[in-house]
């Protein structure tokens, strides 16, 4: 990659770096992204509802917040065109190069950032340099800044090329909530692909190495809870009350009681636990947000099956009422090896690689696991790719950066991996 191209990545990836924001509500983003798609020149530009299921959609903030983030992208100077199109939180895009008769090769990356306030100590460079976070309380703590570039940088590359086929790049939103995936892989966009690659940078290995294909997803479901009892004094007549609180406590000790499985592991967390309103009365409500993971879809379902289960008799148990809702989820997937080896060849000729890993698990959940999926079904491969980065600070933590010499080394590894993977 020349030095110009990688310049211009770097800023791109700095701006988006300075104005994270979390999902359904990437407006600014999502502008940006189209303008460097214009300069490129692409042949078909699709964006939110032209590219999402609505229906689908997943952990969507409520209309208030999503009008908020609209108008603080249009104070950052996100184009009223886009603003427009994405409105009421319909963001990313899908953009497509049509270079005649081939395979349909498609990249995905997602966009959004999370509810973390960056570090502002000048060890952190984002901070020393000048490009940290201006949403207080929002950052790119997990490298999607640097996805995006990804997807822009390999885009015009193939652009440049001598690709013949069709070639797709998928800047989805909502990665972090699970929230995208599924109304992406729902609308059918992609459903004539025949390669899809997916990609991550860091998860733990230093810039030089890249992982050809990434296993081990955990299939997740996220769920909210709650507890509906009755109030009372709870000095004068504690007896007429129905504690929410105590089904709630119940609730939280089992859930972790949960017998594991002996075809796999098994993930439970109870991450937010309330109720109550004052001390001297008997809680009428109480809630929990949590999650249960499985190293395959069965075993995530054997855990949810058993969460509704101490839910409901937790809540039973106290006198109370339980409504539980099921706020997001996603399946596990597994990378092809035919592509997976594609990468691995491509890799081992892109400067700066000095390691490469033919298989890792992520030990995490992922929605990219609908798309694999949904392509595999219909008779395509698929492979997650990991991009090495040295980063300070872990995953979806207040220091965390990206090497940016890893910006290069993705564009060519996965640029090279399109052009190849057929």
């Amino acid at each position: 990659m020349d030095d110009d191209r990688h310049e211009r990545l770097v800023a791109l990836r700095r701006d988006l770096h300075r104005h994270p924001e979390p999902a359904w509500r990437e407006f600014y983003t999502t502008s940006r992204i189209v303008d460097e798609l214009e300069r490129i020149g692409v042949d078909d530009l699709r964006l939110g509802p032209e590219m999402l299921d609505g229906d689908a959609r997943m952990a969507v903030p409520d209309d208030a917040e999503i009008a908020e983030w609209h108008e603080r992208a249009r104070e950052a100077g996100a184009r009223e065109d886009v603003l427009e199109r994405t409105a009421g939180g319909f963001t990313g895009a899908l953009a497509t190069l049509d270079r005649g008769d081939g395979p349909t090769v498609a990249l995905r990356v997602d966009i959004d950032g999370l509810p973390i306030t960056e570090s502002d100590e000048t060890t952190h460079v984002p901070a020393d340099s000048g490009f940290r976070s201006t949403n207080e309380g929002y950052m790119h703590a997990c490298g999607h800044d640097a996805h995006a570039a990804f997807g822009v940088g390999v885009l015009e590359a193939v652009a440049e090329s001598e690709f013949e086929g069709t070639f797709h790049v998928l800047f989805q939103p909502a990665e972090e909530v699970i929230g995208g995936g599924k109304a992406v892989a729902e609308s059918g966009v992609l459903d004539d692909v025949d390669r899809l690659l997916a990609v991550h940078v860091g998860l733990d290995h230093p810039t030089g190495e890249v992982v050809a294909g990434v296993d081990g997803f955990l299939a997740v479901r996220q769920f909210e809870v709650t507890f509906t009892g009755e109030s009372a004094h709870a000095g004068a007549s504690p007896g007429s009350g129905r504690d929410a609180v105590q089904a709630l406590a119940t609730a939280v000790q089992n859930l972790h009681a949960i017998r594991r499985h002996e075809d796999g592991a098994t993930r439970v967390n109870t991450g937010v636990v309330e109720g109550g309103t004052a001390t001297n009365i008997v809680p009428e409500s109480a809630r929990i947000e949590g999650e249960v993971r499985g190293e395959t879809t069965h075993l995530k379902e054997y855990m949810s099956d058993r969460a509704d289960t101490v839910v409901e008799n937790a809540a039973a148990m106290h006198d109370c009422e339980s409504r539980i809702t099921t706020t997001a989820e996603a399946p596990s997937a597994e990378s092809d090896d035919e592509l997976a080896d594609v990468v691995a060849d491509v890799a081992a000729g892109v400067a700066g690689v000095d390691s490469i890993l033919q298989r890792d698990d992520l030990g995490g959940s992922e929605d990219a696991t609908y798309l694999m999926n949904r392509v595999q079904e219909h008779g395509g491969l698929a492979s997650y790719v990991g991009i090495g980065t040295d980063h300070p600070g872990g995953h979806h933590t207040p220091t965390f950066d990206v090497d940016e010499r890893s910006l290069a080394i993705g564009v060519e590894v996965l640029a090279g991996a399109v052009g190849h993977c057929w």
